[in-house]
């Protein structure tokens, strides 16, 4: 008879954990230096463990409270699972702490408010949308940050001067909400490490590959996940389009900061945050196997990015009078975008295309002529007449457009008008179908 050694039990440090209908998720006591796994198995019902024994062999532990992120408070856990009541009980509270240590616009409040119930959900949908304050210094955007973070499903706090390869770790590992400050960076490797981070994180499975050295000095790729909800403090727009998209944003400093707005943040700040985040978990355990995208949510008129971005954040609104603020300033949002995108040096190009291509359809398109109509339009805008040079390389590698030569001349290839005159329709340009 042949005997079968058991495989031996993989202990697994783990922060949270979705298997079958078990949620699993690490809490923090500060005052006994201990950390746990709350295990919830029946829509809210919950136990504290020290271990979980799974049937594939792994026995899932808490990570250690000596840990660095931990114990210094740099991730925020919640101590234990505390009965949230009703959804918009939980939503106004948030709400008023948000306003008893930060000035927000009436309608910011409640997207931030409505977003902090999100994060706690987040992996329940496949996008999620960000938020930013954006501003100059001293106009409270990482005040906001503080208050809003600290309330967030494992919130992880960084600066735009932080290096970026531990903030790839730490969401890896961690999950949860990022919060970075001053994530302005001047042009280098770590903007755009950054921008991988932002442009990959709001979809789940899109994870960013970077190659990592192992104990044998073997070079190996590994996939990073990066998705998750993340709150940033810029000053400036980033220069990346569909970056811009990804961001529900606040102005700061447009008014005076309320008097009753405390300069520095009392101790009892941090005792009302971590009571609000056990309130959230205990949310999470009751409705994360229930919470679903509603499409009847989803905003007629505005661009399929924003209302990928948007629906989980108004698929949790039952309020109707509040998802329609919110859809309004979507719209408001989506309209500013596509005057952005008209008023840039790409849509003026892209202006002049279509101009030429109206007033000969079916002909080749010569690059010297799209230049004629853009320097009609805009020679004043740019300190006299630009080249043909230059308006073929705008149409290359801004527009994606081919050219070809043609009798000594530069022209748009056979099927370039048509995916230009689509292109023109999302960019807002009119376009005038001939009869």
């Amino acid at each position: 008879m042949t005997n079968h050694k058991e495989k031996p039990s993989q202990n697994v440090p783990t922060v949270s954990r979705v298997e079958g209908d078990t949620l699993v998720e690490l809490v923090y006591d500060r005052d006994k230096r201990k950390t746990g796994l709350i295990v919830s198995r029946f829509g809210g019902l919950w136990n504290l463990e020290q271990e979980l024994s799974l049937g594939s062999g792994e026995t899932l532990v808490p990570y250690s409270a000596a840990n660095n992120l931990i114990a210094k408070d740099y991730v925020l856990l919640p101590s234990t699972p505390v009965e949230y009541g009703f959804k918009h009980e939980l939503v106004a509270d948030i709400s008023a702490h948000l306003r008893r240590y930060v000035d927000l616009s009436p309608r910011f409040e409640t997207i931030a408010a409505y977003y902090v119930l999100l994060t706690w959900v987040y992996d329940a949908f496949t996008e999620v949308p960000y938020l930013r304050l954006k501003g100059d210094y001293g106009t409270g955007k990482t005040r906001a940050l503080m208050v809003i973070g600290s309330l967030c499903y494992k919130a992880f706090f960084a600066s735009g001067a932080s290096t970026v390869s531990p903030i790839f770790h730490v969401l890896d590992s961690f999950g949860g909400t990022l919060i970075l400050d001053e994530a302005d960076l001047p042009f280098s490797d770590a903007k755009a490490e950054l921008v991988k981070i932002l442009n990959n994180g709001t979809t789940a499975g899109m994870p960013v590959l970077r190659t990592l050295q192992n104990r044998h000095k073997e070079f190996s790729p590994y996939a990073f996940k990066v998705f998750g909800p993340k709150i940033v403090a810029t000053r400036e727009r980033f220069e990346d389009h569909a970056l811009e998209s990804r961001f529900l944003t606040e102005e700061t400093g447009l008014k005076d900061v309320r008097a009753d707005i405390p300069i520095h943040l009392p101790p009892e700040a941090k005792t009302e945050a971590l009571a609000l985040r056990n309130r959230l978990l205990h949310f999470r355990l009751c409705e994360f196997f229930k919470i679903k995208a509603d499409s009847s949510a989803l905003i007629p008129g505005v661009g399929p990015r924003l209302n990928q971005m948007a629906l989980p954040l108004l698929s949790l609104i039952d309020d109707p009078a509040v998802r329609d603020d919110i859809r309004r300033m979507l719209e408001e949002q989506s309209a500013a975008e596509l005057l952005d995108r008209q008023e840039s040096v790409q849509g003026a190009v892209l202006a002049a295309v279509v101009a030429v291509i109206q007033r000969a359809p079916g002909g080749a398109i010569a690059v010297r002529d799209i230049a004629a109509q853009f320097n009609a339009d805009h020679c004043s805008d740019f300190g006299g007449p630009v080249s043909n040079r230059w308006v073929g390389h705008m149409l290359r590698t801004r527009l994606g457009a081919k050219t070809r030569k043609s009798s000594g001349i530069y022209v748009l290839r056979e099927e370039e008008p048509k995916r230009l005159v689509a292109l023109a329709s999302r960019y807002g340009i009119p376009v005038t179908t001939p009869e």
